[in-house]
């Protein structure tokens, strides 16, 4: 069950859109974000160079799902200067330590494993990793521990915009509810925090008008690439539940043509999203 929880972020050069270091305040663990060209400027923040666990982030410019890299280092600033110089994707990058530096090694190693595993498994990213991690062998106690941590890591990257373990929550009620139709397309979806969410199962027309837009097009060819969208009996069918930016795109990637979402999702009496949520 989620609580309520207070988080304090500081902005150490005031910028909102520059550097954010963000902590439960009862806590030891600590995030720092900071946008790839604050590189200099973050350096000079002690807890960057601790030992611990870091995201690289970036965003897909096809407008399917964002870019994920998932590291550990003794010194993660080092490793991320590294990725600097050899990884273009990324825009922006998370350090999770503590603020006395009590991460081992070993801690990070099991972070990483576990972090890959579960942001893997929730699939709202597409992960940047070219191998796996091997999980380390640590003590039932010290496993605990790092799993609390797990959570108090997954809190703050959400608020700091990064949901990258937020499951994709679906509609208690038929009620919120919504679906779309045409030709031989059939979806289910739901307006959510984080954007539309089409439902596993959702057809989608194999066939795209002559008059859709381009973005659409590169759209489903990504989700296609992906195995998001894949061929059965003539239509594309959702192999998960897929979040899209709004529901806009939700229906025009479902009905293979330009389409406006606010109008095309229905509730079962009829009712427009746009009637009952605008």
């Amino acid at each position: 069950m989620s609580r309520p929880q207070t988080i304090q972020i500081f902005l150490p050069d005031g910028s909102p859109t520059s550097i954010k270091e963000a902590e439960i305040t009862n806590r030891l663990v600590k995030a720092i974000l900071f946008p790839r060209s604050k590189m200099a400027e973050v350096s000079k923040r002690e807890q960057v160079h601790n030992t611990g666990i870091y995201f690289l982030f970036g965003p897909s410019e096809e407008g399917g799902k964002s870019f994920v890299y998932i590291g550990e280092g003794e010194e993660c600033f080092r490793r991320i200067k590294s990725h600097n110089r050899k990884k273009d994707f990324w825009t922006h990058a998370v350090v999770i330590t503590t603020k006395t530096d009590e991460f081992t090694k070993t801690d990070g190693k099991f972070l990483e494993h576990y972090c890959l595993d579960k942001a893997s498994n929730i699939g709202r990213y597409s992960i940047m990793n070219d191998t796996g991690s091997k999980k380390p062998s640590l003590s039932e106690s010290r496993t605990y521990d790092l799993l609390d941590t797990f959570e108090t890591l997954k809190l703050l990257l959400a608020t700091l915009g990064y949901p990258i373990f937020e499951e994709k929550r679906k509609a208690k009620s038929s009620k919120e509810l919504f679906y779309c139709k045409g030709k031989d397309a059939s979806a289910i979806g739901e307006l959510t925090d984080d954007g539309f969410l089409v439902h596993k199962g959702g057809k989608s027309n194999l066939e795209a008008t002559r008059g859709m837009n381009k973005w659409i097009g590169v759209l489903r060819k990504r989700l296609i690439e992906e195995e998001i969208l894949k061929e059965e009996n003539n239509v594309y069918i959702f192999q998960q539940d897929y979040i899209f930016n709004s529901p806009s795109a939700a229906a025009a990637v479902v009905l293979a043509r330009s389409a406006n979402g606010w109008t095309s999702w229905k509730d079962k009496t009829g009712e427009t999203l746009d009637e009952l949520k605008r």
